[in-house]
């Protein structure tokens, strides 16, 4: 092997920082983590400190290097995956940000959007972006900074400011300001993107009021956009791949082929099915996104979206304090033969795909005096698997293929329990690889891929190793009961939801 064939990959969270360095045969050399604090100022306003996120990555990447046994001149690239949606907007003289981000899980211009709603621009936004109107998008949360900073409408459109969402502005950072670019794949996330088109749209910039001049330039996922200031890890190191977390996760997989499918279970859930060169457009409220953009050619996904998946478990182990740590959800759910009737719907900041309910709350029904802590558990890793099938039968009534299998990622992939019941709920092969760490591995491989460390899809697809396959077991008549209890749990959030609005 060639002295220069490791990756180095930034994966940047909604918890937390990290940095791996990836070999050619994609096996994980040494990573570093750090977590950083969340701010909530306000009810279901969420925030993160940008400085902090930056520090974070520095700190992740040196440390990543200097514990890497072949070291800095072994990294051929640097790839860059992140938490998407998040809105970042910064001094263009200074780097400072002016407002700490504003987080994909915020959900403060939920009223902006139902304005919008209800004055009839959903069907142009649906049709140009693939989107829905929707706090977790950036374009409002962009707008609300520039309304409530002072003075900021004004610096941005005199050209004194620039927005990006977290990628864009570590890569402003770690080229010391020489670029201001992002990918397809982040740019498709604001709302002010025509995917179609695949460039910034004039009329969508009106509508969500965002001058034209904040906006980085969109490239491909994979290409050279720079090289890191040399003085930050002793010598200028190529970036060669940028793609939001769920995107990056879906080349990590290797799901390169059009009906191919993979879901993250981090903080949220996220469900891609590669669609290849077609947008379908969906009529089941789901996303219609890319999926990436190499050498120009573009590839789309049908994309499910739920809010909280691994949030309930640590809702459990901080909010609740039931279970010590997440890694013993699986013992404890195991120890009763049902949930007890019990259903929880985590709906604690709204309901995203299929429904799109930012006014949802949380819900759990069912509860009897035998309730045990076990049966909140398990009720709390099932409603994971519920909502993924929620996400399946939408793509199966927007006509999209049905996959064969379901590849899993994050943290909630390593629970053999949790993978089990998906298996059951979703009548699915359910496939966790060997490398669990896939978000950050799609960013390796797109940096890769641009600096010849893989040639094409086939030498990253030669990469991937299985490390579990689960396969349905439960009885059909069982799943049904299950089922039909959480769509009465469902029912029962939404017509709350239509109560409260």
């Amino acid at each position: 092997m060639s002295p220069s064939r490791n990756v180095l990959a930034i994966d940047q969270g909604t918890t937390s920082t990290r940095a791996i360095v990836f070999d050619a045969d994609a096996r994980a050399l040494a990573i570093a983590r750090r977590e950083h604090a969340q701010h909530y100022p306000a009810s279901s306003w969420v925030e993160h400190d940008a400085e902090d996120i930056w520090r974070d990555t520095l700190e992740t990447v040196r440390e990543v290097i200097g514990r890497s046994a072949v070291g800095r001149p072994s990294i051929a690239a640097v790839g860059i995956t992140n938490q998407r949606e998040t809105v970042v907007v910064w001094e263009r003289a200074s780097g400072l940000p002016i407002h700490r981000a504003i987080v994909w899980q915020d959900r403060r211009t939920a009223e902006d959007c139902a304005r919008l709603r209800e004055a009839g621009a959903e069907d142009l936004v649906r049709r140009r972006t693939g989107l829905v109107i929707d706090p977790y998008f950036s374009a409002t949360k962009l707008a609300w900074i520039l309304d409530h900073v002072t003075g900021a409408r004004g610096r941005a459109e005199r050209g004194e400011l620039a927005f990006g969402t977290i990628d864009c502005f570590l890569l402003w950072r770690l080229t010391a300001g020489r670029v201001h670019a992002t990918d397809v794949t982040n740019a498709a996330r604001t709302l002010l993107f025509d995917i179609h088109r695949q460039c910034w749209d004039e009329e969508l910039l009106r509508l969500f009021r965002v001058p034209a001049g904040l906006l980085p330039q969109v490239r491909d996922s994979s290409e050279l956009y720079g090289e890191t200031d040399s003085r930050l890890f002793g010598r200028a190191l190529p970036i060669g791949g940028i793609a939001g977390d769920q995107q990056a996760a879906l080349i990590g997989q290797a799901c390169l082929g059009a009906g191919s499918a993979k879901s993250t279970y981090g903080t949220g859930c996220f469900l891609l099915l590669n669609t290849g060169q077609a947008a379908i457009a969906s009529k089941n409220r789901l996303l219609t996104t890319p999926a990436y953009r190499i050498g120009g050619r573009i590839a789309y996904a049908l994309e499910g979206s739920i809010f909280v998946a691994g949030a309930a478990v640590k809702w459990l182990r901080d909010g609740l304090q039931l279970i010590d740590s997440a890694a013993g959800t699986a013992d404890i759910a195991s120890r009763v033969p049902d949930s007890h009737g019990v259903y929880l719907v985590p709906a604690f900041v709204g309901l995203g795909a299929p429904h799109w309910e930012p006014s949802a709350r949380g819900l759990i029904c069912g509860l009897t005096l035998d309730t045990t802590r076990a049966h909140l558990v398990r009720a709390a890793l099932e409603s994971v698997a519920y909502q993924t099938l929620d996400l399946v039968s939408a793509m199966e009534r927007d006509g999209a293929p049905r996959s064969q299998s379901l590849r899993v990622d994050g943290g909630m992939a390593a629970n053999d329990w949790f993978c089990q019941f998906l298996a059951d709920i979703l009548e699915m092969r359910v496939e966790r690889p060997a490398e669990l760490e896939t978000t950050a591995l799609g960013a390796a491989f797109l940096a890769g891929l641009a600096t010849g460390v893989w040639k094409d899809a086939d030498s990253i697809a030669a990469t991937s190793r299985t490390a579990a396959v689960f396969a349905p077991l439960m009885t059909p008549a069982h799943r049904a009961t299950l089922l039909e209890g959480w769509r009465e749990a469902i029912a029962r959030t939404l017509h709350r939801a239509t109560d409260v609005r």
